[in-house]
Formats: structure tokens, sequence, C-alpha cells
């Protein structure tokens, strides 16, 4: 798993962009996100080279089109860029860029953490609480938008399947809402991060295209493109997961390896290999 700043939630637990790209428009949304309104946004290209660059951006490698990078970072010149924001949970050591009360607690009054990355659980619980923690995301989502890239990636959707005895899957999709009609007000597609059993979803969550970490590994990229068809992007960290990704999906979809860090090139314990 990833150290450091950024962190990839793991699955076990339950050529010119402009002339690839694919240009869709978005119905509205269910009253769940009253206020979203049609927009038009451009999906990442299908079955393009991708790179995960989320551990910190260097050159992309050549063949690459498609590039996702954390919301500090800026985006790649010339190709299509997603932004890396961690909308259900906090970063490492982060609790104090927060209003307490935005931070789940337990019975005791304590913070309740995700034990493997050491990341407060943000506090989706009511209505109150979800649109002020989106408001703050939402101020990356502008950072995102004025930086030029096309497209946010909120990671932590399946948060809720870790910590069932607080939070439900109707919050996560209520506060998904949220962000997804504020990128479309900045033109910016939004992906489901992981969460597969949520993809017959999609529509009324206002979710775009799939980014799936080692689905080919658990068996679940049918989930993803049953709900997105070809625009599924695959990260998988074992050459086990990049052999059975390719196998299965190596002609219609995006798929790479990284290694589990996902450090910049140049950097010890770098992996990136595709099909």
């Amino acid at each position: 798993m990833r150290t450091g700043h950024f962190r990839i939630p793991r699955r076990q637990w339950v050529a010119a962009i402009a002339a690839t790209a694919t240009a869709v428009v978005l119905p509205l949304l269910s009253s769940a996100s009253a206020g979203a309104t049609a927009a038009a946004v451009t999906l990442p290209p299908a079955h393009a080279g991708f790179d995960y660059q989320i551990g910190g951006g260097y050159t992309p490698p050549a063949g690459v089109s498609v590039v996702s990078r954390d919301h500090d970072d800026s985006p790649a010149a010339g190709l299509y860029n997603i932004c890396y924001v961690n909308a259900f949970q906090t970063q490492e050591g982060a609790e104090s860029d927060w209003d307490a009360d935005l931070l789940l607690h337990n019975a005791k009054g304590k913070v309740v953490k995700d034990p493997d990355w050491d990341e407060a659980i943000l506090d989706i619980r009511t209505a109150s609480n979800r649109q002020r923690i989106a408001d703050k995301v939402d101020g990356w989502i502008d950072q995102c938008a004025a930086k030029g890239f096309q497209a946010v990636e909120p990671d932590n959707f399946d948060t809720y399947t870790r910590f069932p005895s607080y939070l439900t899957q109707a919050e996560a999709e209520s506060y998904i809402q949220l962000l997804s009609a504020h990128a479309h007000s900045k033109n910016l597609a939004i992906a489901q991060k992981n969460t597969a059993e949520l993809s017959g979803d999609h529509a009324v969550n206002g979710l775009d295209f799939a980014i799936a970490e080692e689905c080919a590994d658990y068996s679940e990229c049918g989930d993803y493109t049953s709900a997105y068809g070809n625009h599924v992007i695959v990260i998988e960290y074992t050459a086990k997961g990049l052999s059975k990704a390719c196998s299965g999906y190596g002609s219609t979809l995006s798929i790479v390896q990284r290694d589990e860090d996902v450090v910049p090139k140049g950097t010890s314990g770098y992996v990136r290999k595709t099909c």
C-alpha cells in the first residue's frame, strides 16, 4: 500500500486527445442531487495508454495519452488528465485541516481511522455534514478545473464497506452525487473509483467512467464494463493481475500495472507495465 501523502484502497476488503476522446451529454440527475444540470463533459478515450501518477508526476512514457495525478500536482501537457482527490477520508496527518465535527467519532469520542493508512474517516452521516464536506472537496475540484484537468477521481467511495457500523451505502451515494454535480458544473467528468457493487447506480450518482483497482485480480471488471462499457481504466499491482486483465480485456480497456506505492519513475521500486 502507498506511503506518505497518498493512498490506495485495496479491494480485498469487500495522438491528440481531442481527436480520440468521446464527448457525452449527461442526463439530469435524480432529486437526490437537486441542482445538477445537464452538462457536456469529455470522457477519457477508451482503450488508451494510461499511467497512474498519483504518487508524483513524471514525464509520461511513450504511448500514454491519459494520466491521473494528485490535485496538488499539475496536469501533463497535451494529454487527458484526471485529478485525484481523497474524498471520503482525510490524508494521513491532515485531521487538523478539517472541522472536528466533520470527522467520524466513536462512542468514546475518539476519531475513527482507517487502520491500514491511518486516515481519519469523514462523517457523512447527515445532510449538513455531507454538504460541508463537499464544499471543501469542491474547492479541490475547482483547483483541478483551473489547472486544466479534464476529470476528477474521488477516492474511497467504498469507505462505507469498511465501516458498516457507522456508514451506509445511501449516505455514500448521496454524498458522491454532490461531488458529481459540482464536477459537471465545472465541465469535468467524474470517475467511479472502485466500489464495483455500485456500478449499476452510476447514472443516478452522476458518474461517467470507472477507475478500478485490481478488478481483474478480484474478477470484478465485468461489473464495471456492464455499466460503463469500455470506459473503464484498470490498475493492477501484480503480474498475475496484469496477465488476467490483458487476457480478458486487453483489446478493449485501458490497463496498467503499477507498483503499490505508485512512486515516480526513477524511484526505487518503480514498476509500470501494460499489455
